[in-house]
Order: C-alpha cells, then structure tokens, then sequence
C-alpha cells in the first residue's frame, strides 16, 4: 500500500508538471504554495487547466475502480462493472434527456456553461438513469444464476440504452453533435473548478459510503444465506451498493464521458498485487490504484501523435483489456473467488 501511495504522488505530480508545455517541478511547487512561479504563464496553465485535470482523473478512477469493486461483490461476477452491466449507458441516457431538455444543448454543457446548479442535475439524472439500467439487469440476476447470461442481459441492456440516446442525439446541430461525440471518447480535461465543486463531493460521499460498507460487502462474499445469519439486511445492502455505485458513475459519466475498463480492471489488479479478497484491504487499494491508473492513462493521452490527444477510452482500453482477457482464462481454470 506505501508503495502505491509513492506511486500515485509521483503520477500526481507528473500530470501536473507534463503537457503540451513541459514545466519544471521547482515552478509546479511554487505555484501550488503560492509562490511567485519563475516562468510566466505557468501559474494559468497549473491552476487553470494541469490541476483540475489531475484531481478529476484520481476522483474518476477511485469512483469507477470501487464501484467496479461493489459490483462484482455484490453479483458475484468477475467480470461485473459500471460499463459492462450498462449503468455507464443509462447515465448517458440521463445526462442527454437533461442536456437535450435544458435548451442550453450539448455544446454548452461541454464547454463547462453550466452553473453549479445544473451540474447537480447532471448527477442526479446521470444516478437515476444508472440505476434504471441496472434494476432489470438485478432482477435477471436474482431469477438466474449463471454469470455469462446476467453479463448478456446487462450488455444488451446498455446497448439498448445507447441506441436510444444516438436517437436523442441525432437531431442536434453539427457542432452539438461533434462536441457530444468528443465526450463520448472520454476526458478528464473539460471538468474545470465549478464542475468540480459538484464532482468530488459527490465522490467522495459515495467513497465514504463504500468504505462504511465494508463489513457488509465482506459478508456478501460469503453468500446470501451466511449473510443474512449474520443479521445482515440483504436486501438494502443491495439498494445501497447499487445507488452508490449508480452515483460514482453517475457522476464520472456526467462530468467525463463514459470511461470503459476502469471499473472492471482495477480490482483485479488489487486483488492480485495484495492477494486479499478482503474489503478493508481491497476498497482503499482499489482507490487508490484507480486513481494511479486513471493519471497514467491521462499522461499517456497527452503524449504527441498524428491524432492529436489521444482519446481517452482507447487508452483506458488497452490497459484493461489484458486485465479482463486474463480474468476470462482464470475462471476458465478455476472460478471466481470475491
């Protein structure tokens, strides 16, 4: 844990120091002590742009990485998480029903027009429309216990869900149209400081909700029925798993686009770099190791190409398509275990 604790300070600090413009670490730690920064212009571009960007990447990648963690405790699939069972796809639907309704369109949400107010309607659209999303997909789980068809049901769920939001989507003007797009690739750029007035208190209650369930998500391990002879209420366990997992991606989904493999990578990788299935060891691993690779993959977007940046899902992809890949082959050879 100290050695990933070094290694998201240091993938902190490098996200802020590297860009477009390289700024040396003397100038980065003159500016956030409020020093006078020895080059001029990098203040605007630290406070204005690196460190927003930075802070949105750790809240979005702990939010995914428990989330991901909480669904797959709680339906017993490796392979459950916030995009897989379509709760990314409903907060889609959420957020294009407020934008398309508000008048102000996609663009002017992208470009950060919206005020706080907005922002938290954003959210609550974005929740609710995860959790339309993942009710049904429940309730398939709950008749059938076969993993691979609840993951079935989920995905055709979402894609479902997504057809119908390209409906909504597609009377929109071109330039609507090409910003909402943008945002379907996925970035922790466009969040500035008013967003995040919304995004991380949000985050961080739904985070202080998954760390206070802890010992209910432990029993869960174990079985329905050793967890309700343990006097646990299953069935709100299970309405507080899903609204707080419906509100971690909720709320990334709003803000960031939809950002695919996080949620289903990292606590694999948590599981087997601390080899615990344990929920006190892996809910503060799996955030912190989100948030790790969430500003690994946000520095590998921003390295130089013929495309510009790099969109963001493309990278989160190649680094948790391996993880799934290798997920598949082990419950090949022998099962789950939580």
């Amino acid at each position: 844990m100290a050695v990933i604790s070094v290694l998201l300070l240091i993938a902190f600090i490098l996200a802020i120091c590297l860009g477009s413009t390289s700024i040396p670490l003397q100038s980065v730690v003159s500016v956030l002590t409020g020093q006078t920064s020895t080059a001029a212009g990098d203040a605007d571009i630290i406070l204005s742009i690196r460190l927003p960007r930075a802070l949105t990447a750790g809240l979005a990648g702990a939010a995914l990485s428990v989330a991901g963690l909480q669904m797959q405790t709680m339906m017993r699939n490796p392979l459950a998480d916030p995009f897989v069972l379509g709760i990314t796809s409903g907060a889609s639907l959420g957020v294009a029903l407020v934008v398309l309704a508000s008048g102000s369109a996609i663009g002017v949400f992208l470009t950060g027009g919206l005020g706080i107010g907005s922002g938290f309607a954003l959210v609550i659209a974005a929740t609710l429309g995860g959790l339309l999303v993942l009710l049904p997909t429940l309730a398939v789980a709950s008749r059938l216990q076969n993993p691979t068809t609840v993951l079935v049901f989920g995905l055709m769920t979402g894609y479902a869900v997504s057809a119908f939001v390209t409906l909504l989507v597609a009377g929109a003007a071109p330039d609507q149209l090409a910003r909402w797009v943008a945002w379907g690739f996925g970035s922790f750029s466009a969040v500035t400081w008013t967003q995040l007035q919304v995004l991380a208190p949000v985050v961080i209650i739904g985070l202080l909700i998954a760390c206070l369930s802890i010992k209910q998500l432990n029993a869960l391990l174990l079985g329905e029925t050793y967890a309700q002879s343990m006097g646990l209420n299953t069935k709100a366990m299970h309405l507080v798993t899903m609204g707080t997992a419906s509100m971690l991606a909720g709320a990334v989904t709003a803000f960031c686009g939809p950002i695919g493999f996080l949620g289903v990578a990292v606590p694999h990788i948590a599981r087997s770099l601390l080899k615990s299935s344990d929920h006190r060891v892996l809910v503060p691993a799996s955030i912190m190791l989100g948030a790790l690779l969430a500003l690994l993959a946000q520095l590998i977007s921003l390295l130089p190409s013929q495309f510009g940046v790099l969109p963001l899902n493309a990278v989160t992809a190649l680094i948790g398509a391996p993880v799934v890949v290798l997920v598949i082959l082990r419950a090949r050879n022998g099962g789950f275990v939580g």
